[in-house]
């Protein structure tokens, strides 16, 4: 006899008979279960819900014990608010809640929990224990999720999540999880992420019984270095700027601390960690001027704005979200960032140990703390605004406080006669017989008067605010350029500050489309690939733009007739076989858009000054006055550094004086 609840059908392939099943509502543990399927997608998901419930109740101190790499156990004891006896069988119910009560408060969400659904998924696929304990109780009170008893516990005030066995009863989705460590390694990412957010709490984690990470509650500053390094630590600038609801705040590495991964990326959005793909984009953009290649930037960055403003309720695990006016987020994000690697121009780098980083001292209380959103206890407000106009160059706080030491560079009076008409004169000069010159060339007092230099022990002392990089003494190799300033010894390479000022340049003259064009008296031919003429012919006004007039003369051979002005001296063939393959490569409207930057670095990179080049002082001097009026001046375009300063201390300890 046929099944009621089934009904006959016709397969329409095949025209056999076939039976469907009616429509009936789920069991509520195969709901929880699928729900656990989004939620609890391994031991660092349950990791991650349970910190945020703990912090949403105001812990300060947080203790993390995993076994077996959190598969076997975890346990999350905090010192928060607690729960009453009576709400404990109500938080492991599907959908039920203490953050929101209707639609408006979704929309303004403030809390990092909130869905309701967190806990009845983890009962779903585990074993879980919850003992807690309110000021009001006299003693703490035990659930079991699986059976709902409850019983009275030994507990101080706060609340013990226990959860044993992670899919214990869905082995298939237990058979997925990888490596103990390999899950131990996402568990403390989690937590990281959780301790950079909220410096002012304690968090402790334990593993097989053996203690792996432990943070006191302290500055922010403080818990950035403990966990991302000293190399980040050393290495970083601050951020905090401000529009009207709107603020982005932290701290972003330096080009020249750039990692082969993307393993050091933190953002938050009103102290959630988010992994949003337009903030990405948009940080990445900012590097875009001093970071190429496969190098990631290092940061920690907090954006906050109205919570009305972001939609946190995307997916189930809360980690992607959307924004009302996300071009406008874009925009604000990428300026924010790109502001302060320009503002960079003007740190003083420092070498500690061979090493190359803008040495940023703590010179007072941190000026970026924890502060609480209204209702949410998520972490805020960790950045510091520049001081401007701030006399003695101190990163200024809010409140007045300094926490980071950034000097600034400006263009004083110069102090050799025409500098810049000899830095243009750089374009033009041919150097036979660079080779045979002494390895290193001295500004003496025999050295003919047009290319003395001042006195830079005089001019050091005289003029120390307005020349940073000092003046010029020699080079070494025709590679390095060396100036006493102020401070001690500044060593440039001077490749990588001409590439550097070049870049800008193109940049600035493309911008307001004012390539200057040099026509060539006698146009220079080349060989051409055919794919070399297709792009001549497929992208004339992206040439045009450019500063470029290449013509076909035969299916073999192109004509250079007109190049941009600043690039009449260099090699014209290899640098137009060079801009045809980034425009093959990226297109012509991607080269002037997002792949601008590849292409004004190959221009750039064609006609800075080259290794074994012999300058004069005067035209050395005229190099680093450039450099302190070009924004990023202390990275070349590939985010090597241009410039090294060697403080008197620093030589003082190199040759043990004083010891």
């Amino acid at each position: 006899m046929p099944d009621p609840t089934e009904t006959p059908a016709v397969d329409s392939t095949t025209g056999a008979p076939r039976r469907s099943r009616t429509i009936q509502p789920l069991p509520d543990q195969l709901i929880s279960q699928i729900a656990a399927g989004e939620v609890v997608e391994r031991p660092a998901s349950v990791v991650k819900e349970l910190l945020e419930n703990a912090l949403d109740a105001g812990a300060t101190s947080l203790r993390i014990t995993l076994d077996e790499g959190g598969v076997k156990r975890i346990v999350i004891a905090d010192d928060g608010c607690g729960m009453p006896p009576a709400e404990l069988p109500l938080a492991l119910l599907r959908h039920a809640t203490s953050k929101i009560r209707s639609l408006a408060e979704l929309e303004a969400v403030a809390t990092l929990g909130f869905r309701g659904e967190a806990l009845a998924s983890i009962a779903s696929v585990a074993e879980l224990f919850i003992t807690s304990r309110t000021d009001e109780c006299p003693h703490a009170t035990r659930i079991d999720a699986q059976t709902g008893a409850m019983s009275p516990a030994a507990g101080t005030v706060g609340t013990t999540m226990e959860v044993r066995e992670l899919y214990f009863n869905t082995p298939a989705r237990r058979k997925f999880l990888k490596s103990e460590q390999t899950e131990l390694g996402h568990c403390l990412e989690v937590i990281r992420r959780v301790a950079l957010a909220r410096p002012d709490v304690a968090i402790s984690v334990l593993h097989n019984g053996r203690a792996v990470e432990h943070w006191n509650a302290s500055d922010p500053q403080a818990r950035v270095a403990k966990i991302l390094g000293e190399v980040f630590d050393t290495a970083h600038l601050p951020l905090d700027e401000r529009a009207g609801p709107l603020a982005v705040y932290g701290c972003a590495g330096l080009p020249t601390a750039s990692r082969g991964r993307a393993d050091q990326q933190y953002f938050f959005v009103n102290g959630r960690f988010v992994r949003d793909k337009l903030l990405t984009h948009a940080v990445r953009a900012a590097y875009e001027d001093v970071l190429h290649g496969n190098r990631y930037p290092s940061y920690v960055l907090f954006l906050d704005l109205p919570p009305e403003a972001v939609d946190v309720n995307v997916h189930p695990s809360k980690i992607e979200v959307r924004f009302r006016d996300s071009r406008s987020i874009h925009q604000f994000v990428f300026h924010a960032v790109q502001r302060a690697l320009a503002r960079h121009a003007g740190a003083s780098p420092e070498t500690t140990a061979g090493g190359h980083a803008a040495q940023l001292q703590p010179t007072g209380p941190a000026s970026f703390s924890a502060k609480p959103l209204a209702g949410a206890g998520i972490s805020a407000a960790m950045g510091t605004a520049m001081g401007a106009g701030a006399p003695d160059g101190h990163a200024k706080s809010e409140n007045g406080t300094a926490w980071l030491r950034q000097s600034r560079m400006t263009q004083g009076t110069l102090p050799v006669a025409q500098p810049l008409a000899l830095y243009d004169a750089l374009f033009g000069r041919k150097d036979a017989g660079a080779l045979a010159q002494p390895a290193v060339s001295w500004a003496s007092d025999s050295a003919p008067e047009a290319i003395r230099a001042p006195n830079p022990h005089h001019a050091a002392a005289l003029h120390a605010d307005e020349q940073p990089l000092g003046f010029a003494l020699g080079q070494i190799h025709g590679i390095y350029v060396l100036a006493q300033n102020a401070q001690g010894l500044v060593i440039v390479d001077m490749h990588a500050a001409h590439e550097r000022i070049l870049y800008e340049q193109f940049k600035t003259a493309l911008a307001d489309r004012a390539i200057g064009v040099q026509p060539l008296l006698i146009p220079v031919s080349m060989t051409a690939e055919p794919v070399e003429i297709g792009v001549v012919e497929e992208e004339r006004a992206t040439l045009d733009a450019l500063g470029f007039d290449l013509a076909v003369l035969s299916p073999t051979s192109i004509a250079i007739r007109a190049v941009p002005a600043l690039l009449k001296d260099a090699d014209l063939q290899s640098l137009a076989r060079a801009v045809l393959a980034d425009l093959h490569a990226y297109g012509g409207s991607r080269v002037l858009t997002e792949r601008q930057h590849e292409l004004l670095g190959t221009l750039a990179c064609h006609h800075a000054v080259r290794a074994n080049r012999r300058l004069t002082v005067d035209e050395m001097n005229a190099l680093l006055r450039q450099m302190e009026a070009t924004e990023r001046a202390d990275q070349c375009n590939h985010g090597r550094p241009t410039w090294y300063q060697l403080t008197l201390g620093d030589l003082d300890r190199l040759f043990l004086r004083g010891q």
